[in-house]
C-alpha cells in the first residue's frame, strides 16, 4: 500500500489513513461494523498528503497528478525543504527530470569534461592503473556534483509514484508484473536529489572561482579513504599539497579568511554522503 493506504491492525479494529488527512477507524465486533473518522493530527498520523477536500475514491485513483502539483510547488525555491523534520514520507517518494534530454546533454558534458580534467594531471597517471581506477571508482559522484556546480546546471523535477493497490484491484493489474514494471522505473530518490541540489545551490551562494574549484577537484579525486591503494601515502601526499593550495589562495584573495576555506572543506566532507545510485538513476539511466 501507499502512504496514503497504510493500515495498522490492532485487536479490535482497522486505522485507515485516507488522503484527506483523517484516518478511517473501522472495528468489527460481535454487533456488526461501524466507521468512524478520527482527525489524522489526532491519530498522530503523518499529514504529509493533507491537500484538498475531494472523494476518497478520486485522490487515491488520481494520486499521480496531486504529487505533481505538490511537487511543483516544493521546487519554487533554491532552498526547499523535502518536508517536515523526521518524516519518512519523503524517503519513498521519487522523482525524474522534467526536461530530461536538455538535462542529461548537460550533466554528460560535465562528465566529460571531469574525466578531461582527470586526464590531465599529471600526478594522478604516475600512480598505478589499480590505483587510478579504484579513486575514480571511488570519487566520480562527488567530482561529478562539483563539475554540475561550476558549470552551473540546474534542473527541475517531476514526482511520480506507482498505482495505488486498489487501482491495481479495480483495474485487474497483474501485481506481479506491475511490480516488476515499476522496479525498472521508479525514478531517483527525492530525498538524496533533494540533498544534492542543496549542495548545489550552497557551492553557488559561494560564488567559488576557477582556481578553487580546481584545487577543489585535486582534494576529492585524491581522497585516501580507501586505503587498499598501493601508492596511499603518495596520494595522501597529493591531497594535502592540493588542501594547502586551497587553503594558501583564500588567504591571499579574501584577505585571510580562513573561515571560507573551513566552510568549503565541510561542503567537500557533504559531498562524499551524495548517493551515486540517484545520479545514476536521475541523469544517466538509459
Amino acid at each position: 500500500m501507499t502512504e496514503h493506504q497504510k493500515s495498522v491492525h490492532e485487536k479490535r479494529g482497522i486505522y485507515l489513513t485516507l488522503p484527506e488527512g483523517l484516518v478511517l477507524v473501522y472495528c468489527q465486533g460481535n454487533s456488526g461494523s461501524m466507521a468512524t473518522e478520527v482527525p489524522a493530527e489526532k491519530s498522530g498520523k503523518c499529514q504529509c498528503g493533507t491537500r484538498q477536500a475531494k472523494s476518497i475514491l478520486y485522490q487515491i485513483l488520481n494520486k499521480e497528478d496531486r504529487r505533481e502539483a505538490q511537487c511543483s510547488q516544493q521546487y519554487r525555491g533554491p532552498h526547499c525543504s523535502t518536508g517536515s523534520q523526521g518524516c519518512s514520507c519523503v524517503d519513498r517518494r521519487r522523482v525524474v527530470l522534467k526536461t530530461p534530454e536538455a538535462t542529461c546533454r548537460r550533466a554528460s558534458e560535465v562528465l566529460l569534461k571531469t574525466l578531461t580534467f582527470i586526464r590531465n594531471l599529471p600526478s594522478f597517471y604516475h600512480l598505478p592503473w589499480e590505483d587510478q581506477l579504484v579513486l575514480i571508482q571511488q570519487n566520480w559522484a562527488p567530482l561529478f556534483v562539483l563539475g554540475m556546480a561550476q558549470e552551473g546546471v540546474d534542473f527541475d523535477l517531476r514526482e511520480i509514484s506507482a498505482p495505488s493497490l486498489l487501482k491495481k484491484i479495480l483495474l485487474n493489474q497483474s501485481l506481479t508484473a506491475s511490480n516488476e514494471l515499476g522496479s525498472s522505473s521508479l525514478g531517483a530518490s527525492l530525498a538524496e536529489v533533494q540533498k544534492m541540489k542543496n549542495l548545489l545551490w550552497k557551492f553557488w551562494d559561494l560564488d567559488i572561482s576557477t582556481k578553487e574549484y580546481a584545487y577543489l577537484k585535486g582534494i576529492i579525486l585524491f581522497n585516501s579513504g580507501c586505503h587498499v591503494l598501493k601508492c596511499l601515502p603518495y596520494v595522501q601526499t597529493l591531497q594535502r599539497e592540493a588542501q594547502q593550495a586551497l587553503m594558501e589562495f583564500i588567504s591571499t584573495m579574501f584577505n585571510r579568511n580562513l573561515g571560507r576555506f573551513a566552510w568549503i572543506l565541510q561542503l567537500i566532507t557533504s559531498l562524499q554522503d551524495v548517493d551515486r545510485d540517484a545520479i545514476e538513476e536521475l541523469f544517466f539511466r538509459p
